[in-house]
């Protein structure tokens, strides 16, 4: 497992919303209610982009077709149309100053 730096503690505030690339993941960082989440950045149904998306509480919703997901656990809570995969989330990682995700070689999970 290895550390990537996403972003900077002082930088994170509630709202914070931004997109990043490590190799082939597409990995979205969201700070609300002082909670922050690790999550794929389009939507798992037809990957569609998240940073647009609605968010109340722990469940965003994709502006494409209102899927609904769990932010803590990615678990699907409602679709419209055909069911889908979860959405997938990350854990956050610390390191000194900065807030990152640990990925293995293989970014597997």
């Amino acid at each position: 497992m290895r550390f990537y730096p996403l972003e900077k503690l002082i930088n994170l505030h509630d709202n914070y919303s931004r997109q990043f690339k490590i190799d082939h993941l597409q990995l979205l960082l969201l700070q609300r209610d002082g909670q922050l989440y690790l999550i794929e950045a389009n939507c798992p149904h037809r990957a569609h982009p998240l940073d647009s998306a609605s968010i109340a509480g722990n469940t965003i919703e994709c502006p494409l077709h209102q899927y609904r997901f769990n932010l803590a656990d990615g678990r699907l809570l409602q679709h419209t149309e055909e069911p889908c995969r979860a959405l997938k989330v990350w854990d956050i990682a610390y390191e000194g100053v900065e807030v990152g995700v640990m990925l293995g070689r293989e970014f597997d999970r």
